[in-house]
């Protein structure tokens, strides 16, 4: 087992932009986030209110490759990763987006491989829209995000691992509880719902500045 575990989110964490929001701004008609508007008020869930923004989509895959490049990754991803992956650390991407397009990032970085990805699976036809399925056979699948973000810190917190959190939005937040509050970062709306419960947390503006403090704890030999 790893003595060292990063769960981090991915949309608007690991990426100044989150594609839900581009694909609404760019390529969806005004209404595009009615269903986001459910999920806040409580009729919907977070999965299923991606899934119909997402399902809404009709575009050539080219215009929805542009969507994943102006996600906007942090320009020093790559190189923290790596350094994390040397320090000891397991960098696990644990999103309630979709994979169809975090994959494509990561792939692009020179990532697939070096991370553990927990998401929701996804395919793309232009004619029927963006896909998004539970993963039902994950053992940390749960209904209201798909990914149960909280349920991976606790597995590994369970069998040991130093583990650190980071994320920006309010679905973050029972992972970010289940953290502790020197190892988890927030910014966003976690931070403003950290802030609520008074809860301590770190703020950061980019991942690569996560990545530095946990660098500058070194594990134990």
């Amino acid at each position: 087992m790893p003595k060292a575990v990063f769960v981090t989110d991915f949309d608007g964490t690991m990426t100044a932009n989150d594609f839900y929001k581009l694909a609404a701004e760019r390529l969806l008609p005004p209404d595009a986030l009615t269903p986001w508007d459910g999920y806040r008020a409580g009729r919907l869930t977070h999965f299923q209110a991606l899934r119909d923004i997402f399902a809404r989509l009709r575009a050539p895959e080219s215009a929805l490759l542009e969507l994943v490049a102006a996600m906007d990754p942090d320009p020093l991803l790559a190189r923290s990763v790596a350094r994390l992956r040397a320090a000891g650390w397991v960098v696990a991407v644990a999103s309630a987006g979709c994979g169809w397009y975090i994959s494509r990032v990561l792939e692009g970085l020179g990532l697939a491989g070096q991370v553990e990805v927990h998401t929701n699976p996804g395919s793309y036809e232009p004619e029927t829209g963006l896909r998004m399925e539970a993963p039902l056979d994950s053992p940390f699948y749960c209904a209201e995000t798909g990914v149960d973000k909280a349920a991976l810190v606790r597995f590994h917190l369970a069998r040991g691992a130093r583990v650190a959190f980071a994320g920006d939005g309010f679905a973050d937040l029972p992972a970010a509880l289940e953290t502790p509050a020197e190892r988890r970062f927030a910014r966003a709306d976690l931070a403003q719902a950290l802030r609520g419960r008074g809860q301590d947390f770190r703020p950061f503006e980019r991942w690569s500045q996560v990545a530095e403090a946990l660098l500058a704890d070194p594990l134990p030999l």
